[in-house]
């Protein structure tokens, strides 16, 4: 990459541009190129890779746009910019199309939010420059709608702003579509080592151009910065619109914050307008003419209309929400201040947001101005915030559980809080309710006793068999489904047997001959002794062969058999 040396020359004259597109610059009164014109429009006249570096707000859509303009002319094949964002590409166009129907040529925008088939309609008419976004660009490349295969002219604006917003993938298929053998411009106010790495790959010793250092902000803008806590910053908004009553562009971080705001700015009262990207086209585009016009006097917008909004006269552009990125600030004080005309960039800071104002300082290479108003409170930056932490998308790391708490608080009755429940007397538990769990006998023979041999309160057995696993096998049981048995101290508890609902193994022990246990894990499969006994066999009656004949004859026979049983 080589440097341009080119010195500036004395109007539009000397630059090599067309007698026709000389006459549409005196008609649009444009008398004095500014420096990336001056630099650029001769090398990229002669069609020359090239990278231009400039400020915002110096001109650089007519730096590229001539001479394309001009190369179309003198031969075949298309021209391609692609820009970032919708408004920017409606604003190229708007400049495109001062000059490119002076040589007959047509101009089609391609941009997401529009109608696709009116877009389709204006690709077959053949226009020879083409204005697109990248997202929508890819969609008629994927429908094969249009054909880029004759591209001889390719425009990267605001290359740096396509990098941040995601758009590198769809730039790599775009430009693998594209015949190798073309002109390639890149203009941009930043230029980040992407856009160095892209340019290596697909640009032939292209030349930079460089009139201001990246990231330097416009020169006659006055910038202030005031130290606000986040509360206060609508009344401290308040007080600055009644101190300035031109046009105003304010930039929040996000699409909710510029609703509310917006909100608070018509409750004041004064006119305002959203811009975001949760607005249509339409909406946006209302917004933009009705702030251009002077219906609205605040518009609210997010960091997708600091570039694209090309509007002459904003007094004052405030900064309500520092930007997520360094170089987003100086894109947002350069809608003001364009064109050597002088404007104002005010900036809301917390407190905690020191380090973010230190980095925006150390990128314009000078300080922000503090700047007080007489009865706002006093704040100076204090203690940091902490960086956000790279994994802070990531969820943490599980924590070791303790011993798992009761699914069920202890049961309570009218009188009060109840630490511990009475005892019961062992022959009137159920058997899930002895301490312990059943013991698993796999040996022959019958069960042994474990506990002191006594009477039992239920008189049905007898023997000193536990009662916990029930009544001998063979004896008379009480069928739990007819209702709860009734000892001498009240009624039984029962787990949920004969109530309608299964116990805690899932399974019902009402039902006679179920298993209760499904799983050896917990207990050891019983079954009920109140089983069903199993029902006699049926005799079976020998079945007679089906009768011969015709269903007539069949109908007959049927008939006499009835009359012999009545």
């Amino acid at each position: 990459m080589t440097n341009d040396t080119t010195q500036p020359a004395a109007g539009f004259y000397g630059l090599g541009i067309a007698p026709k597109l000389l006459e549409a610059l005196d008609r649009l009164k444009f008398k004095i190129p500014t420096p990336i014109q001056h630099k650029a429009i001769p090398p990229a006249s002669e069609g020359k890779d090239m990278v231009g570096i400039a400020q915002t707000g110096t001109g650089k859509t007519i730096a590229f746009a001539i001479p394309m303009i001009q190369r179309l002319a003198a031969g075949d094949g298309k021209g391609l910019v692609l820009v970032p964002t919708r408004e920017l590409a409606l604003q190229v166009a708007e400049v495109v199309k001062q000059f490119a129907p002076v040589l007959g040529m047509q101009t089609a925008v391609i941009i997401g939010g529009e109608n696709m088939n009116r877009q389709v309609q204006e690709l077959r008419r053949r226009p020879r420059i083409l204005i697109a976004t990248p997202g929508r660009m890819i969609d008629h490349i994927s429908q094969r709608t249009v054909d880029l295969s004759n591209v001889g002219v390719l425009v990267l604006d605001e290359a740096d702003r396509m990098f941040d917003m995601g758009f590198a993938p769809q730039l790599e298929k775009i430009l693998a579509v594209m015949p190798k053998e073309r002109q390639t411009m890149l203009f941009s106010a930043t230029m980040p080592d992407e856009i160095m790495k892209l340019a290596s790959r697909h640009m032939k010793l292209p030349i930079r151009i460089e009139v201001a250092r990246p990231g330097t902000a416009a020169e006659r803008v006055e910038q202030e910065l005031f130290i606000v806590d986040r509360g206060e910053k609508t009344a401290l908004l308040a007080k600055l619109l009644d101190k300035y009553w031109g046009s105003v562009l304010l930039f929040v971080r996000t699409k909710h914050n510029a609703k509310k705001i917006a909100r608070a700015i018509r409750e004041m009262p004064h006119t305002a307008a959203e811009i975001h990207s949760n607005r249509s086209l339409p909406q946006r585009r209302e917004a933009l003419d009705g702030f251009k016009s002077g219906k609205y006097r605040v518009l609210v917008a997010t960091d997708i209309a600091a570039r694209g909004i090309d509007v002459t006269g904003i007094e004052l552009v405030i900064n309500y929400d520092l930007p997520d990125e360094d170089e987003n600030y100086v894109h947002r004080i350069g809608r003001t201040g364009r064109a050597g005309q002088p404007g104002r960039a005010i900036t809301f800071a917390a407190p905690d947001q020191g380090r973010d104002v230190r980095n925006i300082e150390r990128l314009i290479r000078m300080p922000l101005t503090r700047v007080q108003l007489p009865d706002t409170a006093e704040a100076e930056f204090g203690a940091d915030a902490p960086p956000r932490p790279a994994s802070s998308g990531r969820r943490p790391a599980p924590q070791q559980r303790g011993p798992r708490p009761q699914s069920r608080p202890p049961q309570q009755d009218s009188a009060g809080p109840q630490t511990a429940r009475p005892s019961r007397q062992p022959e009137e538990r159920p058997r899930h309710a002895q301490d312990g769990p059943p013991r698993r006998d796999s040996r022959p023979g019958p069960r042994r006793d474990y506990r002191p041999s006594g009477p039992r309160g239920d008189s049905r057995s007898s023997g000193p068999r536990d009662s916990r696993f029930g009544p001998p096998r063979g004896e008379g049981r009480r069928d739990d489904s007819r209702g709860p048995a009734r000892g001498p101290s009240g009624p039984r508890r029962q787990d949920g047997a004969g109530q309608g609902r299964p116990n805690r193994y899932g399974a019902d022990p009402s039902r006679r001959g179920g298993i209760v246990s499904p799983s050896p894990y917990f207990e050891e499969p019983r079954r009920h002794d109140g089983r069903r006994p199993p029902a006699p066999a049926r005799a079976q009656t020998p079945q007679k062969p089906p009768p011969g004949g015709g269903w007539f004859s069949r109908f007959l026979k049927k008939k006499k058999e009835d009359y012999k049983h009545e």
